[in-house]
């Protein structure tokens, strides 16, 4: 295998899956001191696997793709094995039943996506985006691999400097949280909250004018899910720490597989899914589902395979941000 090919092997897909076995590149990020679930071992990328992604690089053939998928599986199992075991052991000593069912949970999870999860990282690895510089920022807009061809994600979610500059320029109403339309002092760059579906989604189209070369739109939930990763076990963020948001750079040594920063915990971000609800629950209304948890959310909340969260479209929430993908 060349040696760029396996910086990028190792960059990439850092953080990006459980089920390849990959570690996250978060240097100075503290092992998260809020949950006992937090295993402390760290799986790296075994010798097998880059040999076998190597192979399947060079010449991707149905044999050497089914050669990659089987050992991405092995991997993937084995994690779970030890989240099962982790489970067994919370069963026997967990002062709180809280303890088990967040495990519980991850295990169910992994079971049940299990094939999901693997296909994620085969459609990783296939991606012709997929060499050296494949995280490295143009314009502030990361590859998101695994996801169409020319789909990139911001880096950062929208601050509230840059929904500033949107409200000068459109006249549109400013968040709840402002003060008589003035941006929060000292909050320049926290992500913008208090903006509903409808209001993220004007944003989108104002820069798409503003481009005319690219379409700017939310995430889909699959997208933002390619973009963040597995998310790391000793991830630092803001989660249960403050009463607030921080700033979106924050916790910049902790990054998603595609490379953005600020993908779990400070706000929930907008996407351009919907979540299926009962009628009785739904009564007409439009529920899109939202990605990442926030500062007030428990840690397990914020993990990328988290299903079923969803806000009402119409509606700003205080915990609700959104970030932006770049099409073309």
């Amino acid at each position: 295998m060349s040696i760029n090919l396996q910086k990028v092997i190792i960059a990439v897909c850092a953080a990006a899956t459980v089920s390849a076995g990959f570690a996250a590149r978060t240097e100075g990020a503290k092992l998260h001191r809020f949950s006992t679930t937090i295993e402390k071992e760290r799986p790296q990328l075994n010798e097998e696997t880059k040999r076998l992604i190597a192979s399947y690089r060079r010449d991707p053939s149905e044999a050497n793709r089914s050669a990659l998928r089987k050992q991405v599986g092995i991997n993937y199992d084995k994690v779970l094995d030890r989240k099962k075991a982790k489970l067994e052991e919370l069963k026997r000593t967990a002062r709180h039943a809280s303890k088990i069912q967040e495990m519980q949970e991850i295990v169910d999870e992994m079971v049940q996506n299990r094939e999901a999860r693997i296909d994620q990282s085969m459609r990783r690895f296939s991606d012709p985006r997929f060499r050296p510089g494949a995280r490295n920022a143009d314009g502030g807009y990361l590859p998101v691999l695994g996801a169409s061809w020319n789909v990139s994600i911001a880096y950062t979610p929208v601050t509230n400097e840059d929904y500033a500059k949107f409200l000068k320029a459109t006249g549109r109403k400013a968040p709840k949280d402002w003060d008589n339309g003035a941006m929060p002092a000292g909050k320049g760059r926290h992500p913008v909250v208090n903006v509903s579906y409808d209001d993220a989604s004007a944003y989108c189209r104002w820069l798409s004018l503003q481009d005319r070369k690219a379409v700017y739109r939310l995430p889909t939930e699959e997208e933002w899910e390619f973009a963040a990763g597995h998310m790391p076990k000793d991830a630092d963020f803001n989660c249960g720490e403050r009463n607030g948001t921080s700033p979106v750079d924050a916790h910049a040594a902790t990054s998603g597989a595609c490379g953005a920063i600020d993908m779990w915990g400070n706000c929930w971000e907008w996407t351009s899914s919907s979540v299926e609800v009962s009628k009785a629950v739904a009564h007409g209304k439009t529920v899109m589902a939202v990605k990442g948890g926030s500062w007030r959310s428990p840690r397990t909340s914020c993990r990328t395979e988290r299903k079923g969260e969803g806000r009402e479209s119409s509606f700003a929430f205080s915990d609700v941000g959104f970030r932006v993908v770049r099409e073309g």
